[in-house]
C-alpha cells in the first residue's frame, strides 16, 4: 500500500447569496416614486406656461392640481413644505376641497373657527 498523502482538496467555491426580492422591489418602488415627483414637478412647471399660451383653455389649473398631487404623495420634502404652508396660511385649506386632502395628505381638512 502507498503512503502518500493525498492531495489537497481544492476549497469549495462559495457564491454570494442571492440579493431577496424584496431588496429589487424597494428599489424599484423608490425609482417609480421619484419618477412621479419630477413628474409632479414637470406638471407643476409647465402649468404656468399652458395657462398663459391658452388663457380662455382651463388648462393649466388641472395640470397644477394633478402636478401637487403626484409631489405631495411621493415626495417627503414636499408634504413637509405643503403641510408648513398650510399651517401658516389657514385660508389656503379652507379653500381645498375635502377630496385634494385626502389624496394628498390623507386627512381631511381641519376645522378652523373664526
Amino acid at each position: 500500500m502507498s503512503t502518500e498523502p493525498h492531495p489537497a482538496a481544492p476549497p469549495p467555491v462559495t457564491y454570494p447569496p442571492p440579493m431577496a426580492i424584496r431588496s429589487l422591489r424597494k428599489g424599484v418602488n423608490v425609482a417609480y416614486r421619484q419618477g412621479l415627483a419630477v413628474t409632479g414637478m414637470g406638471l407643476l412647471v409647465l402649468s404656468g406656461p399652458v395657462s398663459i399660451a391658452a388663457p380662455f383653455l382651463p388648462v393649466g389649473l388641472p395640470m397644477a392640481v394633478v402636478g401637487a398631487v403626484l409631489l405631495g404623495r411621493n415626495a417627503v420634502w414636499a408634504r413637509r413644505w405643503m403641510e408648513s404652508v398650510l399651517a401658516r396660511h389657514p385660508r389656503v385649506e379652507r379653500l381645498a376641497p375635502d377630496w385634494l386632502m385626502t389624496q394628498v395628505f390623507g386627512r381631511k381638512k381641519r376645522a378652523f373657527t373664526d
